[in-house]
């Protein structure tokens, strides 16, 4: 520094210099200085309904923590599964812009097929994209996530309620959700919604754990049905049955 405490020219252009030299090469740091990151180390792809379960429920704790990896999000994961693709999970869930399933799983590219619905209601259409990846390609876990406070199961109950169909199309969606409606009524509770919300998950997970081209997976081991649900207050996935 010069006698007025300012850096000198010369400590000026030498700072210059360096400070031109890192845009040339278009980096403040080097690698070997900065931890690498997540998708640079991508872990392999989990083969087995356990390891998969694993996977995804550490995905969601460290969703819940704020300490994410954001792994599989890079432009070098873009072109690893741009040919060919090799989820380790499937998730159905709901439609709502608070629930989605690579976020709240802390997963990437290529990691999830998703299956997004009102409520989670099936039908042929949806349950056939629900099987794809078990039956073609060997994926060993489902997972059917509801959720707190679902606008979709909220006015289904609702409409049974007080015997009102909902408009349009909407109504096709509540009578999927008729089953789970049945069943919290039966149930009863304090708050019957989130019984009915509960009861899809279940009477769903159920279902495809029975269902004639998934049940032999299962049985056999290679393939869980897990149900789940998600609290939009604390970001936990509460897992409710079929854990492998």
């Amino acid at each position: 520094m010069d006698g007025t405490g300012h850096p000198s020219r010369r400590a000026l252009l030498a700072g210059g210099l360096v400070s031109a030299a890192f845009a040339l090469t278009g980096c403040t740091t080097t690698r070997a200085d900065s931890p690498a990151s997540p998708s640079s180390t991508p872990q392999a792809r989990p083969t087995t309904p356990a390891a998969a379960y694993s996977r995804l429920m550490d995905g969601n704790k460290r969703w819940v923590s704020g300490n994410l990896q954001h792994p599989d999000r890079d432009p070098d994961r873009r072109q690893l599964v741009a040919q060919e693709q090799e989820p380790f999970g499937s998730v159905l869930s709901c439609i709502d812009s608070r629930v989605p399933p690579e976020l709240l799983f802390d997963t990437g590219l290529g990691d999830l097929y998703v299956m997004r619905t009102g409520g989670e209601a099936v039908g042929p259409v949806v349950t056939g994209s629900v099987e794809y990846g078990p039956v073609t390609g060997g994926t060993p876990l489902i997972v059917v996530l509801g959720h707190q406070r679902c606008g979709a199961v909220k006015a289904a109950y609702g409409s049974f309620r007080d015997g009102k169909p909902l408009p349009g199309n909407l109504e096709a969606i509540a009578q999927a959700l008729r089953p789970a409606y049945d069943q919290a009524v039966r149930e009863g509770g304090a708050d019957p919604v989130e019984t009915m919300s509960r009861a899809q998950v279940s009477l769903t997970a159920a279902d495809l754990r029975t269902n004639p081209d998934l049940a032999p997976l299962v049985a056999k081991g290679a393939l869980a049905v897990v149900g789940a649900y998600y609290s939009l207050d604390t970001g936990v996935v509460e897992v409710l049955s079929g854990a492998p």
